[in-house]
């Protein structure tokens, strides 16, 4: 009888082992894919393409703004965003321009999980190219630059790794007469982009 409970005791404690090794390699392996895990990834997770809702968040900028807005898309290297406070149009912000991401605990958890693959297009979409939309636009754009300084205007020229910008009045239409200036702005200067349309994105 004893012999009996003593193999019994040492299969409860084989199987105690074995679970305890598995939920060791379980954790391991989730570390793993969290490791791998890129931040235009979470961000898809938040815009609802996973079919949940979409959530607002607070963008933490590195000119010193909170923004709370919706993900409406997530290109290479950019996001953007609809401002759920402040005045309308659209937001595009560089991921390099992000400080921080707040959002309610439920959230932050789901956008963790595996998300859907992106496509390859969104992959190639940089912060260049939601430029280049808005300069076929001709959308006017309120510049934000990483030292907190403004510029408001319409982008003209939109290259590699810089932007042309004619400068004129807020809600003013491009024209030779109301233009007061002109810059030339690395995009590695620009902490975010209001602009009164959004970007296309496929």
């Amino acid at each position: 009888m004893r012999w009996d409970r003593f193999f019994d005791d040492l299969e409860d404690q084989l199987a105690s082992e074995w679970e305890a090794e598995r939920a060791v390699l379980d954790t391991e392996a989730e570390r793993l894919r969290l490791s791998r895990v890129q931040l235009s990834e979470r961000l898809t997770l938040l815009s609802g393409r996973d079919g949940a809702t979409l959530t607002t968040a607070s963008f933490d900028l590195v000119d010193g703004t909170t923004l709370r807005a919706r993900v409406t898309g997530v290109g290479a290297d950019w996001v953007a965003l609809a401002p759920v406070e402040g005045p309308p149009g659209a937001v595009v912000a560089p991921f390099a321009a992000i400080l921080a991401v707040g959002m309610p605990h439920a959230d932050l958890l789901r956008t963790a999980r595996v998300a859907p693959p992106r496509s390859p297009l969104s992959e190639r979409l940089t912060f260049g190219f939601a430029l280049r939309d808005l300069v076929r636009r001709r959308a006017g754009v309120a510049l934000h630059l990483v030292n907190g300084r403004l510029l408001t205007g319409t982008i003209d020229r939109a290259g590699a790794d810089h932007l042309d910008l004619a400068l004129h009045d807020p809600g003013a239409p491009r024209r030779a007469d109301a233009v007061t200036g002109h810059r030339i702005v690395p995009f590695a200067a620009v902490a975010w982009v209001r602009a009164d349309e959004a970007p296309a994105l496929p």
